[in-house]
């Protein structure tokens, strides 16, 4: 449950850039591509962060925490980069 209560943040977090990246200005004039490239790595800083704490706090070991981790880092980022790849299609 907590591995999708994670993931849910991710998009959550991909959702909240894409709503703020054309209200920012300072996109250009991609905002989308803004966005995606805004929430990779702060993604990846956060399922770093959720990986570390499943290693010190629940008492997994890191190759125990490493596919899952995986998981919550790819699903958004996919997602991500998806929408990227398809709004970039539409718009040129």
């Amino acid at each position: 449950m907590h591995t999708i209560k994670v993931i849910a943040g991710g998009f959550a977090l991909l959702g909240f850039l894409l709503f703020l990246a054309p209200r920012l200005g300072i996109a250009g004039g991609n905002p989308i591509a803004f966005a995606v490239k805004l929430f990779i790595p702060l993604w990846f800083v956060a399922a770093l962060v959720n990986l570390w704490i499943g290693v010190n706090r629940a008492g997994y070991s890191v190759m125990e925490e490493l596919p899952i981790g995986l998981v919550v880092f790819g699903v958004p980022a996919l997602a991500a980069l998806v929408i990227a790849w398809m709004f970039g299609r539409m718009m040129g």
